[in-house]
């Protein structure tokens, strides 16, 4: 029923250190585990095919695809009788019962397209993880934010969001996705080649009709920054700029031109924060995303016909205000 797939890419470390967990909690009669891998040149496959030969697929996709074709190329591959894909980041260690959970929740809810699990920290197991936690949002400045993880706040888990519910986007880091409506709508953006991808896939689900869901009776424990560190100007310049190319394109006209205006203003308060503090690479990232999301958005030619900002779970919020102005700084607190 449901294909594990993993993206890899050189990331043998990553592998020898989740992989096993992922082998020895994975239901063998419903999931397959797929490796796929984006042209490594270490020894990533050969330890899969030597260690797993039985119990993990070996896909070899041949160059390094990004995180975006990666994950279109593997799972256009996969055989039609896979009722359902998983996105699992190689950095990332599931829990007994995680894909049995999932499953169950998605059957027994077809208006549920995609969804999530709860995501703690892998070195902090007792703490939510920065990438999905228990479920993400979107503010109306398009801004991502998640129960349990605000900006850099990263609350403890205490069990305060175990219920299940609707969300804006499922995590990257290990997304559920019915394999035939992945398909249908258009998979993850290959221009945005990493970040802000499955919030743009989760938006356009919404726009088709199907909803979002976190399921947090399905536990993963995930590293986070396996690929580049939170700091790091490359990350900076494609969150930055895959946040501007989704709203654009996910936003009706008569939307899009007040809410780009206000993004530009509260980008260059980030920009100046960064000169400010002599960070002058990240400075130059925020710069360089709004310079090709100039050139990149004539690229789409989307009108939504919806504007999900202000009507969508937790689209009402203006988490910047919320967070610094207001000192709300965890998810239950937000009104």
């Amino acid at each position: 029923l449901i294909a594990v797939v993993i993206l890899n890419w050189n990331g043998a470390h990553l592998l020898r250190e989740y992989l096993p967990q992922v082998v020895a909690t994975t239901d063998s009669r419903i999931s397959r585990i797929i490796v796929a891998d984006n042209g490594s040149t270490d020894d990533s496959l050969n330890y899969v095919r030597q260690t797993f030969p039985e119990r993990v697929e070996v896909m070899a996709l041949g160059s390094n695809y990004g995180f975006a074709e990666g994950y279109n190329r593997a799972i256009a591959a996969l055989d039609n009788s896979y009722r359902y894909a998983v996105l699992l980041n190689s950095d990332a260690a599931t829990s007994k019962g995680w894909d049995s959970t999932m499953l169950k929740y998605m059957e027994e809810h077809p208006e549920v397209g995609a969804c999530q699990p709860k995501i703690l920290s892998y070195r902090q197991p007792d703490t939510f993880e920065y990438a999905g936690a228990a479920g993400g949002y979107i503010d109306r400045n398009g801004y991502p934010y998640c129960r349990g993880r605000i900006f850099a706040t990263c609350e403890k888990d205490r069990g305060q969001y175990d219920n299940e519910a609707y969300i804006f986007w499922a995590s990257g880091a290990c997304l559920m996705i019915r394999r035939e409506l992945y398909t249908e709508a258009g998979g993850l953006d290959p221009t945005f080649f990493a970040h802000m991808e499955e919030i743009d896939l989760c938006w356009r689900l919404q726009l088709a009709g199907y909803l979002c869901a976190a399921v947090p009776g399905a536990k993963v424990y995930h590293l986070g920054g396996g690929s580049l560190p939170a700091e790091n100007p490359r990350k900076t310049y494609l969150n930055f700029r895959n946040n501007l190319l989704m709203l654009h394109k996910n936003l009706p006209k008569d939307a899009r031109r007040g809410i780009l205006l206000r993004r530009r203003l509260l980008d260059t308060v980030a920009w100046a924060r960064y000169i400010l503090t002599l960070d002058f690479a990240n400075a130059v990232a925020i710069w360089r995303a709004h310079r090709d999301f100039a050139a990149m958005r004539k690229n789409y030619d989307t009108n939504p016909a919806r504007n999900l900002l202000g009507s969508a779970p937790g689209s009402d919020i203006d988490i910047l205000s919320s967070y610094y102005l207001r000192r709300k700084h965890t998810f239950d607190t937000l009104d």
